[in-house]
This record gives C-alpha cells, sequence and structure tokens, in this order.
C-alpha cells in the first residue's frame, strides 16, 4: 500500500534542520508500517524498537540522557549498527518508557545527525497534557485512516487513481460510475489500512465488520487501561454517543444524549482526550464566515465526528448491502456522508468548522479556509435543494465568497459556487492548496 505521508517523511529526511520527528495519530491507522516502510526503502537499516513489548526499554532513558549510552543500548536491543544518515532509529509506543518523549530533547541537541522517529497510540494525549513534550525540539506529523485515494490505488490500482487526480472534470464524469462503486466501498471499509488490505485480498465483508470491532474494542480497553474509572466510563459514554449524535437533523454536539442532566464540564476532558488521541475530529461552529475564521470560533459548539466512516458504519450497525447500493437509511445519509468528506478535509490538513444560524434551521456542514473563506454544503445524493448556502451567500455580497457545494451531481461552476462530485473532494482541495501555495503555477 502507498501512503501520502511518505512524501512528507522524504521532505524531513531531507532537511537540513531536521529534528527528531514524532508521528502522531491513533491506534490502527499504519503509524508502525509507515515508519518501517519508510526506513526500508530509504535507509541501509532500521533500529526498531516497540517501547511497550521491550522490556529493556523501560528502563533506557531512568538513569540519564547521555544519548551515547542510548544509543549503544539500542544497538545492543535490536543488533543493528546504528549510523548517522544511513540508519533509521524508530521508538514505537514511546509514552511507555518512563522519560523516553523527553529524551528526543537530548537527540536534537546533542545528537542531531542521526534520524530518529517516534510515535505511540497515545502521544497525543502526552501532547495535549504537556506531560515533559519536548515543544520546539522535534518535527510533528498527523497520520490518520487512509484517504479515498489512497484507498482507491489499494482497491483499484493506480491508474484509476491517477485518472482522477491528474484529469479534468470532464474526464472525472466519464469516470463517474466506477469512482461511484468504490466511494461506496469506502463507505463500509473505511480507511483503516488492516481493514483495507483485508478487503481488497480477501473480499469478504464479514472479516471487514470483524476487524472494525476489534480496531473499536481496542479503543475502549485503551480508555480503562490510560484513564481513572470514572473517566473511563465518561469516555465510553461519548464515544457510543457519536452515531446518535450524528444521526440528527442538528449534528451539533448534545451532552443530554450522553445521560439526563449531563453537563458540559463532566465531559469536556473525556471529549478532549478522544481528539488528543486521533479518535474524533472535533468541528467547533463559527459565528460568521469571515477571514480568519478562528476570530469567530465558538468553541463551546461543535460538531464531533469519528476518525474513520468504515468504524461508523460499524458502530452504527449499518448493512453492508444498503452501503453497497447507496440506499443507506434515511437518517445516516447524512452522517456517512458528511465523516467522508470530513476525513478528506482533515487528511490535506485542513481544520475545518461549521456555521449555523440559532433562530432557523440554517446550516452550512463545512467552512474552511484556504486562500479565502469557503462555506461548504454537503449532499448525500443528487437532490441538493437547500437554501441554506445560497441564502447565506446572497445575504452577504459584500465578503464576495463563493460557495462549495460536494454531491453526487458532477461538476459544475455555477458562478456564485462550485459543484464537486463526493469522490473529487480531495482532488478539489487539493488543487486549491497548490494554487493558494503557488505550487505548478
Amino acid at each position: 500500500m502507498e501512503r501520502v505521508i511518505f512524501s512528507d517523511f522524504a521532505e524531513w529526511k531531507a532537511r537540513p534542520d531536521r529534528k527528531p520527528l514524532v508521528l502522531l495519530g491513533a491506534r490502527q491507522v499504519g503509524k508502525t508500517w509507515a515508519m518501517r516502510e519508510f526506513g526500508r526503502r530509504f535507509y541501509e537499516s532500521v533500529a526498531y524498537v516497540n517501547c511497550d513489548e521491550e522490556p529493556l526499554a523501560k528502563s533506557l532513558f531512568e538513569a540519564d540522557y547521555d544519548i551515547r549510552r542510548i544509543l549503544l543500548a539500542l544497538k545492543a536491543v535490536t543488533g543493528v549498527n546504528i549510523e548517522p544518515g544511513r540508519t533509521l532509529v524508530i521508538l514505537d509506543e514511546l509514552q511507555e518508557a518512563p522519560r523516553g518523549l523527553h529524551s528526543l530533547k537530548y537527540f536534537q541537541e546533542n545528537a542531531p545527525e542521526y534520524h530518529v522517529m517516534a510515535a505511540g497510540s497515545l502521544l497525543g494525549i502526552s501532547l495535549g497534557r504537556a506531560e515533559s513534550f519536548p515543544v520546539g525540539k522535534v518535527d510533528l506529523l498527523r497520520l490518520g485512516p487512509m484517504n479515498f485515494d489512497e484507498f482507491l490505488r489499494a482497491a483499484a490500482g493506480g491508474e484509476l487513481a491517477s485518472a482522477l487526480d491528474e484529469g479534468d472534470w470532464e474526464t472525472v464524469d466519464v469516470l463517474a460510475p466506477k469512482l461511484t462503486n468504490y466511494l461506496r466501498q469506502y463507505y463500509l471499509v473505511g480507511g483503516m489500512p488492516e481493514v483495507v488490505e483485508g478487503f481488497v485480498k480477501e473480499q469478504n465483508l464479514e472479516n471487514v465488520r470483524r476487524r472494525q470491532e476489534a480496531i473499536l474494542e481496542a479503543y475502549r480497553n485503551d480508555f480503562s487501561k490510560h484513564t481513572s474509572k470514572s473517566e473511563a466510563v465518561r469516555l465510553a459514554q461519548v464515544f457510543s454517543s457519536l452515531p446518535s449524535q450524528l444521526a440528527k437533523e442538528n449534528k451539533k454536539f448534545i451532552y443530554g444524549l450522553l445521560r439526563s442532566g449531563a453537563r458540559a464540564s463532566s465531559y469536556e476532558l473525556a471529549i478532549e482526550w478522544l481528539v488528543a488521541a486521533g479518535i474524533a475530529h472535533k468541528v467547533p461552529l463559527v459565528k460568521e464566515i469571515r477571514e480568519p475564521l478562528k476570530f469567530y470560533e465558538d468553541a463551546s459548539i461543535f460538531k464531533l465526528y469519528l476518525l474513520d466512516c468504515g468504524l461508523l458504519a460499524c458502530m452504527a450497525g449499518a448493512s453492508p448491502a444498503e452501503i453497497l447500493t447507496g440506499e443507506i437509511f434515511t437518517e445516516f445519509k447524512g452522517a456517512f456522508t458528511e465523516q467522508f468528506v470530513l476525513q478528506q478535509l482533515v487528511s490535506l490538513g485542513l481544520r475545518p468548522y461549521y456555521w449555523s444560524n440559532p433562530r432557523t434551521p440554517a446550516e452550512i456542514d463545512f467552512v474552511v479556509e484556504e486562500g479565502r473563506a469557503i462555506p461548504v454544503e454537503v449532499k448525500a445524493s443528487t437532490n441538493v435543494r437547500s437554501r441554506s448556502l445560497s441564502t447565506y451567500v446572497s445575504s452577504h455580497a459584500d465578503l464576495a465568497l463563493k460557495g462549495l457545494r460536494i454531491s453526487m451531481r458532477p461538476y459544475k461552476d455555477q458562478g456564485w459556487m462550485e459543484n464537486v462530485p463526493l469522490y473529487g473532494a480531495r482532488k478539489f482541495f487539493k488543487e486549491l492548496k497548490r494554487g493558494s501555495s503557488g505550487e505548478g503555477a
């Protein structure tokens, strides 16, 4: 399988001011495989240590931060002669080694010639809580589930994915039947690499669900393993509520769905834990669609999405047959479609918001900022009747907004708004990022 993050790794490797790289992301998104595969392709050797499984690693950093001693110990543990620039050192599940995360500061200060990567399913928690995190001494990257382009390359081969990525919109429209078929598969399978790999090899939907359920259970086990009993209960309540939160017409997160009388103060830490662990994505409200969006954010009002549409389908118990035939039951059509678009936005490093008018049912599903503020309406099918987007754009003529509708209709530029097919959502924003950064100009 190919992952887009390999190009980010290559840029990191070539940087003269390279620092130890910390790779953040939820459990089972493929961090370990990506690091080891990159090392195999671009280095002469790889010294890999799993700090959760290797007993010696748990005491490796306790005595001191003498890098020479640490490197000798790593050589003894891995059996690999660690050479600057020729060996990739991978410290996996580094949060399980006491003082391990802080040791990266000394690699950066005292041995910058060594290439070091670190990862862990809960490193984001350490970052969020500033537990000896070496701020300014490491480079950070995030890895999520496979985006639709990556899934397409794995499931259909490179030709179709390249045609989508590189072709003009007329070419993309010709490929619509094939792309729609793979889009439905992606809704069901999602982007967790183990699930995708199994599906591509076996084409067995029962095994898809079995693997998804195992991943969800691993997340639940992390709640109880790494938090207090009371916090684990709150985490489980928030996590389990996500399908019902997203099934609502208004997808704003409602604490009352967790339990009667639930208050924000009791669940804020649980939500932030899920976000920091990469398991959920928080999309806050903006009061106005103006640049910079951050200035108009109301962090107390938000929507909360899962990290992966396949896991959402599993949690909701959605029928594979309904998803693959496009007959997803009514309440969840919008949820799956928004979840899909959210994943494509996040995979490009975009930070989505949403807008809603509390006095009317008007709502704009996502708002992003990439060279300009873009209100985004998401529709699950070719039925695109909605006045929220057109009303907002027309009533804010002073902002010169151009809307975006993502639906199952083909590409069309209508002047005040562009319509982009769902399977082309990532392509559209990728081209937008290229344009705003001057790439390929």
